[in-house]
């Protein structure tokens, strides 16, 4: 379920996002809790607070004391804002770069893109 290509708080962190991005997790609502994802994942408690605690760094995530972490208002396009800036870096930049290195001009790139999208 998590991908161990990378550390398990960041897994436990992108599971997350998928799921305010999936809509499993609205805005406004909130998360499981660290002992629940722990439980459900099979990993360390510590582990799973510190996958949530990121999110909360970066705005995703409030703490609503007493209660829990709860999902922020507009968390869903800051996420999709950074993925799709994540994207550029790791594909749109290097797939421009290899283009211009092949001499293919951007009108044509688009027309390559445009035809293997409609497949």
């Amino acid at each position: 379920m998590l991908d161990e290509s990378k550390p398990l708080f960041i897994a436990v962190a992108e599971q997350i996002e998928d799921g305010i991005l999936d809509g499993t997790y609205p805005e406004d609502t909130p998360v499981p809790s660290t002992n629940e994802l722990a439980a459900f994942l099979r990993i360390n408690p510590a582990t799973a607070g510190k996958g949530l605690h990121r999110l909360a760094d970066v705005g995703v995530l409030v703490k609503r004391r007493g209660v829990g972490m709860f999902v922020a208002h507009g968390a869903t396009e800051l996420l999709r804002q950074r993925r799709r800036d994540s994207f550029a870096r790791a594909y749109i930049v290097p797939l421009l770069r290899e283009a211009a290195h092949l001499g293919i001009d951007p009108r044509e790139l688009t027309e390559m893109i445009t035809k293997e999208a409609s497949r």
